[in-house]
């Protein structure tokens, strides 16, 4: 009896030894950077979201002030889009332009071609979030022209 007692405090114990804390991000320590001229139009700030631990999984805190846009894009697995803040415009080539606003959540398919960003009056925030395939997780294409962009 003894010995099942102290067999079942040593089992009951030792998940707590392996057991790891959570762990807090704060939002004013994950810093960001102004997006690229490469790959986006206007003013934009990129914030990492996951840390690289999270392996193929990589999503981003992307704010785009009125006028900005990312560039035509692909992604190999697809992409979520959660917006936060704000309101803006998606648009997958050949198709109309659409408005997302905060509490939106957007799916674009994988290879899908698209872009994103602030309307011409309002800003907009989302979480970007992607998967790499064979460690890419974005193709980048021709930036969107103010034609397209006012169509």
């Amino acid at each position: 009896m003894k010995r099942t007692i102290l067999t079942l405090a040593a089992l009951l114990a030792a998940p707590a030894a392996f057991a790891q804390s959570m762990e807090i991000s704060r939002h004013a320590d994950r810093p960001g950077q102004v997006g690229s001229a490469e790959v986006f139009t206007g003013t934009s700030y990129v914030a990492p979201v996951f840390p690289p631990e999270m392996g193929d999984v990589s999503a981003g805190e992307v704010t785009f002030l009125p006028g900005a846009r990312s560039a035509w894009h692909t992604h190999p697995a697809g992409q979520m889009l959660v917006v936060t803040s704000g309101t803006g415009w998606v648009q997958e080539r050949g198709q109309e332009k659409q408005i997302m606003s905060a509490g939106d959540v957007v799916w674009c398919p994988p290879d899908v071609e698209h872009w994103h960003g602030a309307t011409d009056a309002t800003s907009v925030t989302h979480y970007a979030i992607q998967q790499a395939v064979d460690g890419s997780a974005v193709v980048w294409g021709e930036h969107v022209t103010d034609e397209e962009y006012d169509g």
